[in-house]
C-alpha cells in the first residue's frame, strides 16, 4: 500500500493550517518541518514559547517563505488549554490537520495542575480536552483530519482506565502504556463518531515505531535517559523518518479513517508507513465508550457533534 513512502509524497498543502502539538523538537519538529516544505501554515503549539520560535527560526534556514506560528499550549494544564484555542480562534478561521504529537514517557510519579497523572493528563486528556475545543473549527473545514499518536507500548496491554490521578502503586511506564491505549480508542471513536453524524472530517492514530527523540528528557531519571539514548541508536530510526507515519496519517489520500499508521519493520520498530490491523484488536465499544464519558466528565469538555 505504502511501500517506499516518504515526506516527497505529500502534496500541495497550500491555504492548510496544521496544529502540531509539541512541535519544538524530534517528531512534532521533524513533522513540522515536512508541512512546511509543502506549504501549509503550521501552527507549532509548545509550552515554551522560546523554544518554538526558535524551532521557526531552524525551519526558516530551510523554508525562508514558510507561514509558521509559535503558540503556547501546556497540556498539564486544562486552563492553558482552552486559551490556546481561544488564542488560535483570534487568529484563523479553519483547521484541515491536528496534530496531537506531544508526549511525556516514565517520568518519576507527578500530577498536571488538574491532579491527573502526568502521562495520562498530558498524552491523552489534554488532547481530548484540545480536541473537543476545536471541534467546531474541525467541523467547519472540509476534509479535516485528526491525527492521533499510539505506541507499541500499548500493543500488549489491558485497558485499566479507573485511576487516572495515579495515586496507588505508581508505575511510570504502566501509565505510558495506558495514556497511549486511551489515545487509540479515542482516535477510533472519534472516527465511529464523525461517521455517525455525517461529519467528512477524519480521525487517524499512528505511532512512530522506535525513534531517536527526547522523549524521556522530560523528568526521566538521568540513568534511564542515558540507556534508553543507547538502546534507541541501535534499534531505532532517526526522528525524520520516525515522523512519516504521522505525515502519511495526516496528508496521504488514501486514509479512509480509523486506520492505524505505523512502521512495517520487524516488531514495528522502523520501516516504511503502513496500515496495521492491531488498532481493531484492541477496540472495543464498551470500553471507549465508557473512556469517552469518563473523560468528558474528568476534563469537562463535552463534544459536540451536531
Amino acid at each position: 500500500m505504502s511501500k517506499g513512502w516518504t515526506k516527497s509524497d505529500i502534496g500541495d498543502l497550500s491555504g492548510k493550517v496544521v496544529i502540531v502539538t509539541g512541535a519544538n523538537s524530534g517528531l512534532g519538529y521533524e513533522t513540522c518541518l515536512a508541512l512546511a516544505e509543502k506549504d501549509a501554515t503550521v501552527v507549532l503549539a509548545v509550552r515554551n514559547l522560546n523554544k518554538g520560535l526558535d524551532a521557526i527560526d531552524k525551519i526558516k534556514v530551510h523554508y525562508p517563505n514558510a507561514n509558521l506560528h509559535a503558540m503556547s499550549l501546556d497540556l498539564n494544564d486544562l486552563a492553558s488549554v482552552k486559551r490556546f484555542v481561544e488564542s488560535f480562534k483570534s487568529k484563523f478561521n479553519s483547521l484541515s490537520i491536528l496534530i496531537n504529537n506531544a508526549g511525556i514517557m516514565a517520568p518519576p510519579f507527578q500530577q498536571t495542575k488538574d491532579g491527573f497523572e502526568s502521562q495520562v493528563g498530558v498524552n491523552y486528556l489534554g488532547h481530548f480536552a484540545l480536541t473537543g475545543h476545536l471541534l467546531d473549527y474541525l467541523k467547519k473545514t472540509p476534509n479535516s483530519r485528526v491525527v492521533s499518536l499510539g505506541s507499541l507500548a500499548a500493543h500488549k496491554i489491558k485497558p485499566e482506565f479507573h485511576n487516572f490521578k495515579g495515586t496507588k502503586k505508581y508505575k511510570a511506564l504502566k501509565y505510558y502504556g495506558q495514556s497511549k491505549l486511551a489515545c487509540m480508542l479515542f482516535a477510533k471513536e472519534l472516527q465511529y463518531r464523525f461517521r455517525q453524524h455525517q461529519i467528512d472530517s477524519k480521525s487517524v492514530a499512528c505511532h512512530p515505531g522506535i525513534s531517536q527523540t527526547n522523549l524521556f528528557a522530560k523528568g526521566s531519571r538521568k540513568l534511564t535517559r542515558k540507556l534508553t539514548r543507547t538502546s534507541l541508536k541501535l534499534i531505532g530510526q532517526e526522528a525524520e523518518t520516525g515522523a512519516y507515519p504521522i505525515l502519511y496519517a495526516a496528508t496521504e489520500a488514501r486514509v479512509r479513517g480509523g486506520e492505524y499508521i505505523g512502521p512495517d519493520g520487524r516488531g514495528g520498530s522502523k520501516g516504511d508507513p503502513i496500515e496495521l490491523d492491531i488498532i481493531d484488536e484492541l477496540y472495543n465499544e464498551h470500553v471507549a465508550c465508557n473512556l469517552w464519558k469518563l473523560s468528558e466528565t474528568l476534563t469537562g469538555v463535552t463534544y459536540n457533534f451536531k
